[in-house]
């Protein structure tokens, strides 16, 4: 083979193509490269599926929040004040578990 046939770009392209699989140098970073770009996509697609999800939640408690009236504060404080006129009603005496922000009467 002649020097010009080395710069024909189909003989550049094997040229090069057989160097790179036959390096071990070249193997191990293409090989690096494919798991660090494998762990990128990865981790982009758990932040991506989190952020949709969290975007969801937010939407579906917005809807909640105008389904019980326009103050979500006062639909929350509505339904804590029926929780303990509910538990005096049936006399539960039993004290409350520990960090559920509930006072012992």
């Amino acid at each position: 083979m002649a020097l010009e046939d080395y710069l024909e770009p189909e003989v550049a392209v094997t040229a090069v193509v057989t160097a790179v699989i036959f390096s071990p140098r070249a193997r191990r970073l293409i090989r690096r490269g494919l798991v660090y770009g494998t762990a990128g996509l990865l981790i982009a697609g758990d932040a991506i599926t989190s952020f949709a999800r969290n975007v969801g939640q937010g939407m579906q408690e917005a809807s909640n929040a105008t389904h019980n009236g326009a103050n979500p504060v006062k639909a929350t404080a509505n339904s804590t004040q029926k929780n303990s006129t509910q538990k005096a009603a049936t006399g539960n005496t039993k004290p409350p578990a520990e960090g559920t922000g509930e006072q012992i009467s």
